[in-house]
């Protein structure tokens, strides 16, 4: 039986990039730069272009979205990692057992892996597309990279623009056109990375156990804002909300919901009518991005109608209707006494829907947290030290914004990654540079070993070097 064409053509693609690999097994450090290079020349000549494809998938996104939080990363995480390059290739020398192995060194060289699959989701496709390549190149290896089905725009501005900047047996592009992401996910890559759902995610790493295929999986869950008493409500507002409505919500690091103290629900809600209105005037401002796809906008309206018709406080953020159909927009909204069983507090909501939960002390909220499965980031807001260190410590995620919220994923010299559900393995920083690359051991023996006094047969010498050795 023979494959696919879609099959066969990734099969050849990856034949090609293998090849291309054996030929030149360790690019220097001067070909890792150009590429580097080309890949931001890339980006800086097709910005507008870019965000256009992005709003046309979306039907509507903010093009100052796009720039903030996706070409601008790109362009400048590039920056970043120019500037360390040199020094993350350098070998690493290790210490040797000077009784053992007198004269001799040990080196540890980071050396590229050779090719790696990447699997985009459609809400950040040019981040979590580009961001990883600047990595992977910078670690010497070649790349496919399959976008999301609901990129298809932005996939074939990619498949027609990025060869004039990288041959195939560099970089290819492939658009997922049906079946596509499972015989992508079962090549045998030197590593894959999934950035996507959990259950898409188990599908992955199964598929890819197949040819024992590493995988960092950069996955989601329920990520909690945590604003303590000592905090000041209409900060914690302002920053949450920003985060929360951002993309429409659609954000894998956003907050999901936010724990507050009792006595501050109020005061933040009142915070919220005043100031959401002032950053999106009316639901069809093109500043407020659209619901992704229709089976995502109705998933959402049906989380918000089980909580309303279970006697929750639905509440629009906006004036006008709470939603539109037409341009798959929901307004911002708040919701209020939830019931633990609801959708919304026990399904990652990842759309404009912020549940607000009270509690009158820390211990209930680190219990409540502990007892689900480990999210993709916290987020506590308090201005005491010790407060802090006790959330950062008894309570486990992927990472850590203090007095905010998603903006660690910013830092380029942090680790991005998750735990136990939330995903496994980083990249980003130096972290990233050692995913991509296979840190290999290496042993030089001095001119003479010492170990030629402990070959057979054994006799009285050997065993007192081995009584030495051992005492």
């Amino acid at each position: 039986m023979t494959a696919p064409p879609a099959h066969a053509a990734l099969d050849a693609t990856l034949a090609r990039q293998r090849a291309a690999c054996l030929a030149q097994p360790v690019p220097t450090f001067a070909e890792r730069k150009r590429d580097l290079q080309a890949l931001q020349r890339y980006i800086r000549d097709h910005k507008l272009a870019l965000c256009e494809a992005i709003s046309a998938d979306y039907g509507n996104r903010s093009h100052h979205e796009t720039l903030l939080a996706e070409i601008f990363p790109a362009i400048d995480g590039i920056d970043h990692v120019l500037g360390q390059l040199k020094k993350w290739m350098q070998p690493q020398r290790r210490s040797v057992d000077w009784r053992n192995f007198p004269g001799a060194r040990n080196r540890v060289l980071p050396q590229p892996l050779g090719v790696v699959g990447v699997i985009v989701p459609w809400n950040f496709p040019v981040n979590l597309s580009l961001v990883p390549l600047t990595y992977i190149f910078a670690a010497g290896n070649r790349a496919m990279v399959k976008m999301s089905e609901n990129s298809r725009h932005l996939a074939r501005l990619l498949i027609a623009t990025m060869p004039a900047y990288f041959p195939p047996e560099k970089l290819q592009f492939v658009d997922e056109t049906g079946g596509v992401g499972m015989a992508f996910s079962q090549l045998p890559f030197d590593h894959l990375l999934f950035t996507g759902s959990g259950q898409t995610g188990r599908a992955v790493m199964a598929a890819a156990a197949r040819n024992l295929c590493p995988v960092t999986l950069e996955l989601g869950g329920k990520a909690p804002a945590i604003v303590c008493a000592d905090f000041d409500m209409r900060t914690a507002a302002e920053r949450i909300l920003f985060v929360k409505y951002l993309n429409a919500g659609q954000i894998c690091t956003s907050v999901d919901h936010a724990w507050l103290p009792e006595a501050g629900i109020a005061a933040f809600v009142e915070h919220a009518r005043r100031i959401m209105p002032a950053r999106y005037p009316r639901l069809d401002t093109p500043d407020y991005t659209s619901i992704i796809d229709e089976a995502a906008f109705e998933r959402l309206l049906q989380a918000l109608d089980e909580a309303r018709e279970r006697g929750a406080q639905v509440i629009s953020l906006l004036p006008g209707p709470a939603y539109d159909r037409a341009t798959r927009k929901i307004a911002p909204h708040i919701v209020l006494d939830a019931p633990e069983d609801s959708l919304l507090l026990t399904r990652e909501i990842f759309g404009p829907v912020l549940p607000l939960r009270g509690y009158a002390d820390l211990e209930t909220v680190i219990a409540s947290i502990n007892g689900g499965p480990r999210p993709l980031a916290i987020y506590p807001f308090s201005n005491d030290a010790r407060t802090v260190q006790t959330l950062i410590d008894r309570v486990m995620s992927g990472g850590v914004s203090v007095n905010d919220a998603l903006f660690h994923v910013g830092q380029h010299d942090l680790p991005f990654g998750g735990v136990g559900e939330s995903g496994m393995g980083h990249y980003h920083g130096v972290e990233g540079f050692h995913t991509f690359s296979k840190l290999r051991p290496v042993f030089y023996q001095a001119r003479y070993s010492p170990l030629a006094l402990l070959r057979p047969p054994y006799g009285r010498l050997a065993s007192r070097v081995l009584n030495f050795l051992t005492r």
